[in-house]
This record gives C-alpha cells, structure tokens and sequence, in this order.
C-alpha cells in the first residue's frame, strides 16, 4: 500500500477521534487534517473524498469564524462543497 493510500485512512481515524472526543470539530482539529491532506504535496482523489465526508459532517452551528475561514479556504482549494454558516 503507498503512503498517499494511507494518508486518506489516518485522516479518517483523526477525524473520528476529534468527532469522538465532545462531538465536533473545531477549526484546529480540521487543520490537522489537512495536514495530512498536504504533507505529501498531492491531495488526492481519496484525500478529497475523506475531507469532503468530514466537513459533510460539520452542522452549521459550529462553524465559527476560524472554521469559516478555514473552509472557505478548502472550498477554493479542493472544490469541496462546505456546509453554510448560520
């Protein structure tokens, strides 16, 4: 299995963990994510899936100034669909 495979996984475990711990995910908790998104230099098409079904998961109550920030970030970079503030 390549590192890039791995990547998509360990970026799903580190959501579930952050999901797991109070039920959301805050704007520092998704930059760790994309870190892993980016490390190698390629995001690709699993990486984007897996972000895509991460920030599917984030509800509009939680979207604070960082994170809107930080997803309007991701929405122009990767052309992910981000869920509207309130």
């Amino acid at each position: 299995m390549s590192k890039e495979n791995r990547d998509f996984l360990e970026m799903a475990f580190q959501s579930i963990q952050c999901f797991s711990n109070d039920g959301r995910l805050d704007a520092a908790e998704l930059g760790r994510i994309l870190v892993i998104a980016q490390r190698d230099g390629v995001t690709d098409d699993n990486e984007r899936r897996v972000l895509g079904n991460i920030i599917a998961r984030i509800r509009p109550d939680e979207i604070d100034p960082a994170m809107k920030a930080q997803l309007d970030a991701i929405a122009r970079e990767f052309g992910i669909e981000v869920p509207a503030s309130p």
